[in-house]
């Protein structure tokens, strides 16, 4: 099975699963998802957030989904609580759809190493 066809089943698995957790019909897109896993990641999940925190949380899940890929690396936690990264490279300029392909790709193996897919 080629790779873009095993990830496009991965999300499509994924987003289904995610959307019957946490949405009331409609498929969450990539940034509910984001947003989610940001969530995940400060630990804080019975809580309602401020939009500049709401844009914080995807942050932390974007440097977190990108991790792995050597452009953020974690520092510290904050006093809040908040985890902090430092870039260690910059992204490379990729075109809307290449990012699109890049995020699920990543939010997908997020997924695996938490084993709620395969």
């Amino acid at each position: 099975m080629s790779r873009d066809i095993q990830l496009k089943e991965r999300w499509e698995n994924l987003v289904n699963i995610l959307s019957d957790q946490f949405s009331q019909g409609e498929d969450l897109d990539l940034d509910a998802i984001i947003y989610l896993i940001g969530v995940q990641e400060l630990g804080k999940v019975h809580r309602t957030y401020e939009k500049d925190e709401k844009l914080n949380l995807m942050h932390i899940a974007i440097c977190r989904l990108l991790e792995p890929y050597g452009f953020y690396e974690f520092e510290f936690y904050d006093e809040d609580g908040w985890p902090h990264y430092k870039v260690k490279e910059e992204l490379p300029p990729l075109k809307a759809g290449e990012q699109s392909v890049l995020m699920k790709e990543a939010i997908v193996n997020y997924f695996i190493e938490r084993e709620l897919i395969d």
